[in-house]
């Protein structure tokens, strides 16, 4: 019923900058955050940053400083700037929307989804 849709990943130099994009498209009629998780080679996922629906943002330690999170709410649309970039930021990005509230009418569920995944790989 809900889908995400990420783009952006890629091979960046150490230093440089990318931006992330994620999509949510499907039956729903709000959603409370929206956010990006990695998950770096043989490691746990972790946070990298969310936001919610009144633009309050939270961001990992590790990330603070150089990414930025941002949304449109008309378009369910998640934002990640990513900028001087480090070989640790390598993993998988994974796109997050939290909360969700479909258009139903009847199902009061709150639902949780995942995007497919984005590769993000630094290195010279």
């Amino acid at each position: 019923q809900v889908q995400l849709v990420e783009s952006g990943g890629g091979l960046v130099q150490p230093g440089g900058s990318l931006r992330l994009s994620c999509t949510a498209s499907g039956n729903i009629f709000s959603i409370h955050t929206m956010g990006w998780y990695r998950q770096p080679p043989d490691k746990q996922r972790e946070l990298v940053a969310h936001i919610t629906s009144l633009g309050i943002t939270s961001y990992g330690d590790s990330v603070k400083g150089r990414f930025t999170i941002s949304k449109d709410n008309a378009n369910n649309t998640v934002y990640l700037q990513m900028s001087s970039l480090k070989a640790e930021d390598t993993a998988v990005y994974y796109c997050n929307a939290e909360r969700v509230l479909l258009a139903s009418g009847w199902d009061t569920t709150l639902y949780d989804y995942w995007g497919q995944g984005t590769q993000v790989t630094i290195s010279s």
